[in-house]
């Protein structure tokens, strides 16, 4: 029996155990939520909801993924590969929710390169896929925090404290996710940094470390970043304000169909700072609770009833977390299945 064999069982397995203990935490946090606010007034809300603007929601949300698909898209064009939208959108789609179950942000960035080496794309540039957009996605939601921020300290809702604390998340958040372009002008640096980090990594993992792999991967991540030099990167990020200005506008629909004209402000503040927050608490699947919990209580701060809040929260969260997720996987597997066949075809064919 192969290692592969041996191990995929178990893997499985592993996998499974994850899901259904999230799915646990999912609904932990959403029954417990509601007892903190008043379930029997968010019954009344969702009876005399406009459901037609729920629909809408949907589709805005829907076209998060496509927005994403197209900052897939507009990298792997740059490099002179052709895949469509809608299989970058089911590629995105099914990447994050393995990562939900298997290693995060990083679990979710193996997946993608996997699967788009799968139909044939280089390995280094899916790389570039799997980290450049998911990085150019922190810009947006940077700025949208912002304005969060400064409609915060105008309504004199936020702190001294709370002031300098969302700072330095931003500050982190951008260091994170473009402090390491400083490696292309000191490739040198960059390596021993990145060598040293990583040799420690495995070390404490007691697994083998090939450093000349690490300076493979760099040299191949930073020639890919210099191809986004000249304007390449417009695209991409332009997918990726897409991305967060869709799930923004999902989010408004719904407030609108819960009978709620909010304030832009206060829209930006609670939508904004609780995935912020989420980003800074990457060790917990999906922001799974901090989301939920950050988001009602801003929008209570800022005077939204309790009530509205808790409808827009669960309902936001329903269709931009937990359907994405039941789906992402269905696509997940189904595309493992087609690859699966795929390779099976061939080698029936080369033997």
């Amino acid at each position: 029996m192969s290692s592969n064999q041996k191990n995929g069982p178990v893997s499985k397995n592993k996998t499974l155990r994850v899901f259904i203990l999230i799915v646990i935490l999912g609904l932990a946090v959403n029954l417990i939520l509601p007892k903190l606010l008043d379930i029997n007034q968010a019954v009344v809300v969702l009876q005399e909801m406009t459901w037609w603007l729920v629909l809408a929601a949907l589709v805005s949300e829907s076209f998060v993924y496509l927005s994403y698909g197209y900052a897939l898209k507009s990298i792997l064009e740059i490099q002179d590969h052709q895949v469509s939208i809608i299989e970058c959108a089911l590629i995105y789609i099914s990447s994050f929710s393995v990562g939900i179950v298997a290693g995060g942000w990083i679990g979710s960035a193996a997946t993608t390169v996997n699967l788009f080496a799968s139909k044939g794309v280089r390995k280094s540039n899916a790389l570039v896929a799997g980290l450049l957009p998911s990085m150019l996605a922190n810009i947006p939601l940077v700025l949208i925090a912002i304005i969060g921020i400064m409609a915060l300290q105008f309504s004199g809702h936020l702190s001294e404290s709370q002031l300098i604390q969302y700072s330095v998340f931003i500050t982190l958040l951008l260091l994170f996710s473009f402090g390491y372009l400083v490696g292309l002008a000191f490739p040198k640096a960059a390596f021993k940094l990145v060598n040293w980090v990583l040799w420690h990594w495995y070390r404490f993992r007691r697994k083998p470390y090939d450093p000349a792999n690490t300076q493979q991967r760099l040299d191949s991540l930073f020639a890919a970043w210099r191809q986004m030099s000249d304007g390449n990167w417009m695209r991409p990020l332009l997918g990726t304000v897409g991305f967060y200005g869709f799930d923004l506008l999902a989010m408004y629909l719904i407030f609108l169909a819960a009978g709620y004209q909010v304030n832009l402000g206060v829209l930006f503040a609670g939508f904004g700072l609780p995935l912020l927050l989420a980003k800074m608490a990457f060790i917990i699947p999906g922001g799974l609770g901090v989301i939920e919990t950050s988001m009602a209580a801003l929008f209570t701060s800022f005077g939204v009833p309790d009530n509205i809040a808790l409808v827009v929260v669960l309902g936001y969260r329903l269709i931009s977390f937990w359907i994405p997720v039941m789906i992402g996987f269905l696509v997940y597997f189904f595309i493992n299945r087609k690859i699966n066949r795929e390779r099976n075809h061939t080698e029936f064919i080369e033997n």
